[in-house]
């Protein structure tokens, strides 16, 4: 019963504070109504408002050079420090080209019999292509693949079948017989009388270089093309001739080991190419993807 009264006495003393209140807050916007401080107020809040215009950006130029500071700058240009780019040329120079290949254990050199026992094509062979999948990923098969002699990868695609010796040193895919010795694999296959080039004794590849005491030549095909040479073959033939024919002669020489005759090569190179022997100018276009073994 003592806490309600208090309760009801608490409530009549608020209800008396709020009217006090509110006759305070009238008297107050009374007072400054007389001396004009509402209206001083509405005009000031009127003037400071936002525009509603929108203003169009001018389109000028800024420069994104630093100010210049110094006195004695500031009216020159500023200087860029951007890098320019060089064009590149068309055409690499000669000199720039370079292929080191290392001294093995008997020296290298080969006559004018061998730069006739070079072979050549009527048409270019498209590299990359041939035993490719439709992302030029090359296709290995161990089953149904035919292992090539100079990159010795078991891939699928057209491969060499030498007439002379019949043996899988004779098998080159298209892309080691067009890069390392210039031929077209094509028309070896419709030549009757083709031989290898391990026959010919012109084989370039790691296996055959080592058993006559050469180093390896490794990935060179590009260079040889900047230089103008349209094969590794032709590059290493040409580069190395020798006119001492006594000493190529010799049994002992392996350069005298399984070589055909100059005639039978001739005579195969006649009748893939009507006897007529063409030089077909490649491009820079083709990449050096060969294996660093061969």
């Amino acid at each position: 019963m003592v806490k309600a009264r208090g309760a009801a006495k608490d409530d009549g003393a608020a209800v008396v504070y709020e009217k006090q209140r509110t006759e305070r807050i009238k008297e107050n916007k009374e007072r400054l109504q007389k001396l004009g401080i509402l209206e001083l107020t509405k005009k000031l809040n009127t003037a400071n408002a936002p525009s509603k215009k929108l203003n169009t950006p001018r389109h000028t130029t800024l420069s994104t050079d630093p100010p210049r500071r110094s006195f004695r700058l500031k009216d020159k240009p500023p200087v860029s420090y951007k890098e320019r780019k060089i064009p590149k040329t068309e055409k690499i120079s000669t000199e720039d080209v370079e292929i080191n290949i290392g001294e093995g254990e008997n020296p290298e050199f080969y006559t004018e019999e061998h730069e006739k026992l070079l072979g050549d094509c009527k048409n270019a062979w498209v590299l990359y292509a041939d035993g490719y999948d439709k992302d030029g990923q090359r296709i290995y098969d161990p089953e149904n693949g035919k292992s090539c002699h100079q990159c010795r990868q078991k891939t699928l695609g057209q491969h060499t079948e030498c007439r002379n010796c019949k043996l899988v040193q004779g098998q080159f895919c298209g892309d080691c017989l067009y890069m390392r010795y210039g031929e077209n694999v094509v028309e070896a296959n419709e030549n009757a009388n083709w031989i290898c080039p391990v026959c010919r004794g012109i084989c370039n590849c790691s296996r055959c270089r080592r058993e006559k005491g050469y180093a390896p030549t490794g990935a060179v095909y590009r260079k040889v093309l900047r230089l103008g040479y349209k094969s590794v073959a032709h590059y290493l033939v040409k580069t190395r001739l020798c006119s001492d024919q006594e000493d190529l002669s010799s049994a002992h020489s392996p350069l005298a080991k399984s070589i055909v005759s100059i005639a039978e090569f001739a005579n195969a190179l006649s009748t893939s190419q009507g006897g007529e022997r063409t030089h077909f100018d490649h491009d820079d276009e083709y990449c050096d993807q060969e294996d660093v073994n061969g």
